[in-house]
């Protein structure tokens, strides 16, 4: 039976928390199932999953009379769960009896095929079931034997007999077969995949993205979410400054990264009102440090009103004026909440290689109206002084309308998550 042996690497250190963990896993598996079974017209409850020894089995439980089901192939989830964070690697194997006679068969069937115009391979044998009888060397000789004997039997010209030979350390082609409690499994590094990695979605709190449309934030959504964070955005826009197709650009952005992170909830905030103000009675130079605080002190506001655990930005050190240690520093100043900044120690070329690899960059790059770039100074401050931020800033206070004001009221106005 063809099935895909889902292996996962830091849950297994979990100790008496691994089922936790691991229910986690199966319920970000499953609702990535569901996408996947809705326009194959297949049913997502059929999906059988097993967990054993620091892996989990999957197959397909299909009814062989059902059209759907019989041309369904399990190989195509497997793009779809090579993003669920949790997984370090797919190995999409046949299972049989742990009987040699049978694994042989097995092997055959399986194997040999995916060795045809092959130059070497190799195969290791790992038995973590300890009651077979064979060692995990024998295992890896027998079977190894009967695809090389198969090989040289079956090739189309003869004189290509013998081309391919055994590499046991840098095989073109190595084969395993792995004797578990739940069976014997075999399979190649032709046919696998790696998987995100990191820790299930879920298990380590909740986060609020500061989405913008540029190449940083969605990477900062999406390493917080590689390690556990269940996230959700806020994206903060200026009309009639900014336009409608910059909104929704960014919330592609975050449809990209829901492929990783799950149902991302996204909640537009307008800094129109707030940018004027800032504008018209503030320093110039300090407008871009005003504005940043205020932001995030809306977000945080939003994060304790809709329960979010911390915040959760895209600044790299040094990239931008605002992202001085001193900016950060007058950033962070009345904001209770943790700040999560993953990208801090990253530099541009690494990030746009993270983007580049999990689908963000393209998107990213997309002319947009960005609502940062709004009424930006020549000379923005480089180093603020925490105390000449807030003599500025406390200057909006002429408009008649408070900090605190302005703020309630771009709350008010908040545009509620799509979902």
């Amino acid at each position: 039976m063809q099935v895909l042996l889902l292996k996962y690497g830091e849950i297994a250190l979990k100790g008496l928390n691994r089922a936790k963990f691991e229910n986690l896993l199966i319920r970000n598996i499953r609702a990535v199932l569901a996408k996947c079974a809705q326009p194959l017209g297949i049913d997502a409850q059929k999906f059988v999953i097993e967990r054993e020894q620091s892996a989990m089995t999957l197959w397909y439980n299909g009814d062989s009379d059902n059209e759907n089901d019989a041309g369904f192939e399990l190989d195509n989830v497997i793009p779809a769960l090579s993003k669920v964070f949790g997984i370090s690697v797919i190995n999409s194997a046949v299972r049989t009896d742990k009987d040699i006679e049978k694994i042989k068969e097995a092997a055959l069937q399986y194997i040999a095929p995916v060795l045809q115009g092959k130059k070497s391979f190799g195969v290791a044998g790992k038995r973590s079931d300890k009651t077979f009888a064979l060692t995990s060397p024998e295992i890896a000789r027998i079977i190894g034997d009967v695809l090389f004997e198969n090989h040289n039997c079956n090739v189309d010209n003869i004189d290509n007999i013998g081309d391919i030979k055994v590499d046991l350390k840098k095989p073109e082609v190595l084969v395993t077969v792995e004797i578990r409690l739940n069976g014997a499994f075999i399979h190649s590094s032709e046919i696998r995949a790696r998987g995100a990695g990191g820790m299930p979605v879920g298990s380590s709190g909740t986060g609020l993205l500061l989405l913008s449309g540029g190449i940083d934030s969605p990477i900062a959504g999406y390493m917080t979410a590689r390690r556990g964070m269940k996230i959700a955005a806020v994206h903060f826009t200026s009309e009639p400054y900014t336009s409608e197709a910059s909104r929704e650009k960014v919330i592609r952005l975050a449809k990209i990264l829901e492929d990783y992170a799950g149902a991302i909830k996204f909640y537009t905030v307008s800094l129109t009102e707030i940018q004027e103000n800032i504008k018209k009675y503030c320093d110039n130079d300090y407008t871009t440090i005003i504005m940043r605080r205020f932001m995030m002190q809306i977000a945080e506001k939003i994060a304790h009103k809709y329960y979010y655990d911390c915040l959760i930005t895209g600044e790299s050190l040094g990239q931008v004026a605002s992202q001085t240690i001193q900016a950060i520093h007058a950033t962070n100043e009345g904001i209770t909440m943790p700040i999560l900044r993953p990208c801090i120690g990253l530099d541009k070329y690494q990030i746009i290689e993270i983007a580049e690899q999990i689908g963000t960059y393209e998107t990213s790059i997309e002319p947009y109206d960005d609502c940062c770039a709004i009424f930006t100074p020549k000379h923005p401050v480089t180093r603020p002084k925490l105390h000449k931020v807030l003599e500025e800033e406390a200057r909006i206070n002429q408009s008649g309308m408070s900090k605190s004001d302005l703020i309630d009221r771009a709350i008010a106005e908040i545009v509620k998550p799509l979902r």
